[in-house]
């Protein structure tokens, strides 16, 4: 009881360390929905610092995307790299796909028993798992702002731009107000296509980095599993409930079978005298071979022609 009382305050806990970082978000973007005012003082704001800075803005579309999204996607990664341990992140990830596994092969075994206890893992590890996305949240509350700021920017500046379409390769004229998916702008679109690959490479060469770096990794020192007394216990309860059976069972034998098991361990603990080798020198009769040996029942067998005599 008591364990399960604290793993309900960790589950809690990491809920609302989760819900932090949501609630911060969805406030910011009810204030800006809530005061227009304020989301066209950010794109000016970002304006007067982008446009100096890309001179070709008014030129060329595809690659003022190209530049400002690199630019969000390196900066976003460089923070959310301070905010999550890659070696953690991937110690979880591990141990998930175990889980996942062995769930599958006691759903395939059909071990019910099995199948609860992968389940018990799971619902302890979902306090790592919610502190992990809240993590993942976090930078956001830092980076909102300014991304807002610059696809406002974006979505003034597609307005005014010398064309309505834009050229990418797989599309040469383009619509910026084309629908991806219903959802999405095609110049929206266009920025995820030519900041993604960047961003993704970036955060690729950090982990490796950090894994260099990181104190376990210089040390050597293997991971702590904080779950593993969970299994500990099953294998416990599994070998006494054996035990448990065996007696059991061998309450419930009769005197007649008692009788026999003790006259068999009786026998095996004293031997088989029948089984003596024979002697140095015997031969088979009928095909001289001296690959002889003594059955349990006390005859001579030969090896090669199978032979049987006394």
């Amino acid at each position: 009881m008591a364990a399960a009382a604290g793993g309900g305050g960790a589950q809690g806990q990491a809920t609302a360390g989760m819900m932090t970082p949501m609630l911060v978000l969805l406030a910011m973007m009810l204030v800006i929905m809530l005061v227009p005012g304020l989301r066209t003082g950010l794109a000016v704001g970002a304006g007067s610092i982008i446009e100096p800075l890309l001179p070709f803005h008014e030129k060329w579309f595809v690659p003022t995307v190209f530049v400002i999204g690199s630019s969000i996607m390196v900066v976003n990664t460089i923070i959310r790299s301070f905010f999550l341990d890659p070696l953690t992140q991937a110690h979880f990830a591990h141990r998930n796909k175990q889980i996942q596994r062995q769930m599958k092969e006691a759903q395939a075994a059909r071990d019910t028993a099995r199948v609860e206890k992968m389940r018990q893992l799971q619902m302890e590890m979902m306090p790592d798992q919610m502190a992990m996305q809240s993590a993942t949240m976090k930078p956001m509350m830092f980076t909102m702002i300014f991304i807002i700021a610059i696809f406002s920017w974006m979505a003034n500046s597609v307005l005014e731009f010398r064309v309505d379409y834009v050229s990418v390769p797989w599309q040469p004229m383009w619509e910026m107000d084309a629908r991806v998916m219903w959802i999405f702008p095609a110049w929206v679109f266009t920025y995820i296509a030519m900041s993604a690959p960047l961003g993704r490479i970036i955060d690729r060469h950090l982990k490796l980095l950090r894994y260099r770096r990181h104190p376990l990794i210089l040390a050597g020192d293997p991971i702590p599993e904080p779950l593993l007394h969970l299994l500990q216990e099953e294998r416990a309860s599994k070998s006494g409930s054996q035990r448990t059976r065996k007696g059991q069972r061998r309450g419930r034998d009769g005197p007649r079978k008692r009788a026999g098991k003790a006259q068999a361990a009786r026998a095996r603990s004293s031997g088989n005298v029948h089984a003596a080798p024979p002697k140095q020198g015997t031969e088979c009769p009928d095909c001289s071979s001296r690959m002889v040996s003594r059955t349990s029942t006390g005859r001579l067998r030969c090896g090669v022609c199978l032979n049987e005599w006394r």
